[in-house]
């Protein structure tokens, strides 16, 4: 089962934006959705019975006025977006995701995952963690690692809690989608190379986030981030040209109605144009590639309450909408 979206009101910025779409007896296909929640097939507007959101992000300078025209010609077909399930919008070759890239975030982390012999006091805890972000953003060096694409799951479906994921954890980001192959690009053109954004909820097992065994070799990434299911995306990608400022939107998470997280991405030390010129030095960035910019202060760590079976995460960027994801224990399911 999953937690049914409310399709009578799209919720995002600009006049359109892409989804990945299913109904029964069809298999999903990249759609372009409406502001008043109609839903245009891209694949019978496009005339290619194989487009994927992949395919149509590798023509995105081409398809980009295409899917304007569609968006404003009341001529196009349509249908109503209730008649159809919403699917993580896009599927990515790489997912590249940014961590200690909140300052308030950063330092509530500090002093949650504190040492048992670190006896100093909470204050100077804060100060330590707040003279290291200081320091990081004075040498210019985001820090930034990979995620599995197969931990992605849609933006209604359940999460299943494995079983041996003692404290599980939310942290919803804004995400930016590529468009345009990046390789080596500075600052001032990296968002030249993102077609839009979209929502990602990036669940951390934090008691696996450090190797206990091993603590000279650091953080599991692969163990903490990437059980199936753990990066709920989307429900849509917006143009990049219908958010006028991603270094200036709230991200906000509810747990079963109280909110958790709210913060604006300008509390972010490095910016979605800096994150992706700097994963762009050392990866060849491609059509449909994510870049997860980090999560801000209120994640479970900080509250002291952490994912249970039966929760309901509703995380919202401004202008990319909502997504709503209820967890279940791996036995639940």
């Amino acid at each position: 089962m999953s937690v049914k979206p409310e399709p009578a009101s799209a919720l995002f910025a600009g006049p359109f934006a892409l989804a990945t779409l299913s109904a029964p007896g069809r298999p999903r296909f990249p759609a372009l959705v409406t502001a008043d929640s109609q839903v245009v097939d891209l694949r019978a507007a496009l005339r290619d019975d194989a487009l994927t959101m992949r395919g149509l992000l590798e023509q995105w300078a081409v398809v980009l006025p295409l899917l304007h025209e569609f968006a404003a010609d009341p001529g196009t077909e349509r249908r109503p977006l209730v008649d159809f399930r919403v699917h993580a919008p896009v599927e990515p070759r790489q997912v590249l995701q940014s961590g200690a890239n909140y300052r308030q975030h950063v330092i509530d982390l500090h002093v949650a995952h504190r040492d048992p012999d670190d006896d100093r006091s909470e204050e100077d805890r804060r100060a330590e963690a707040a003279e290291i972000m200081d320091r990081r953003a004075a040498e210019d060096l985001p820090y930034m690692f990979i995620g599995l694409p197969s931990a992605i799951t849609g933006p209604y479906d359940d999460v299943v809690l494995p079983s041996w994921a003692e404290k599980p954890d939310w942290e919803l980001e804004l995400a930016a989608v590529i468009g345009k192959p990046a390789y080596q690009v500075s600052v001032e053109e990296a968002l030249e190379h993102v077609a839009g954004y979209t929502i990602a909820n990036d669940l951390t097992d934090r008691a696996t986030v450090f190797r206990r065994d091993m603590p000279q070799i650091g953080t599991d990434w692969l163990r903490s981030k990437n059980a199936p299911g753990f990066t709920p995306l989307g429900p849509w990608i917006v143009p990049a040209g219908s958010i006028a400022d991603p270094d200036d939107v709230r991200v906000t998470l509810k747990l079963n109605g109280g909110t958790m997280q709210d913060e604006s991405t300008k509390d972010m030390i490095f910016s979605v144009a800096r994150m992706v010129a700097y994963a762009s030095q050392t990866t060849r960035l491609l059509p449909g590639d994510l870049i997860l910019t980090g999560s801000p202060a209120g994640n479970g760590m900080h509250w002291g309450r952490l994912l249970r079976d039966g929760d309901v995460m509703e995380g919202s960027v401004t202008g990319l909408g909502v997504q709503r994801t209820r967890c279940v224990t791996e036995a639940a399911s």
